[in-house]
């Protein structure tokens, strides 16, 4: 079940015990490799990694009261459920995880298209992760973002 709460910090305290660790080290894993002008908030009820409105004061174009969102981590029935809105919208940077993706999982990668999902904690390549919050700036994302919105 997702998480819902009015801060970071309590989102992560509702994390169920059997999943905390994987949960907090794979926040943690995003947070440290977070570039500059992106940070750790509440974007739709959930934990996401944004672009706060002090940085780019349109916010969301569906809820401009939302911060920008670029990633978010969720909690779900059967998985911890990882979103990132450059593979989304970046078909070069979605080649380069899905090709490195085995060379650091033996899992089979499940994903759609902005959601990549873990079922399996010992497998989630948090070293990966690390990498791929280090592929876009804030500004490339909103360069691509508003590119998009423009089409």
């Amino acid at each position: 079940m997702k998480a819902v709460g009015s801060t970071v910090e309590e989102i992560l305290s509702q994390i169920p015990a059997e999943r905390a660790e994987a949960f907090n080290k794979l926040h943690q894993t995003i947070v440290d490799n977070l570039p500059e002008g992106f940070e750790a908030s509440i974007s739709y009820g959930g934990l996401g990694y944004v672009i706060p409105h002090r940085l780019y004061p349109a916010g969301y174009h569906c809820k401009p009261a939302e911060p920008l969102p670029f990633a978010g981590l969720a909690s779900q029935k059967n998985s911890i459920n990882f979103y990132h809105m450059g593979i989304y919208s970046d078909p070069e940077l979605l080649n380069w995880f899905v090709t490195e993706y085995p060379k650091h999982s033996k899992q089979k990668l499940d994903m759609g298209k902005s959601c990549i999902r873990f079922k399996k904690l010992e497998e989630i390549p948090y070293d990966l992760i690390g990498a791929l919050m280090q592929k876009m700036s804030a500004q490339q994302w909103i360069d691509r973002y508003e590119s998009i919105l423009k089409k």
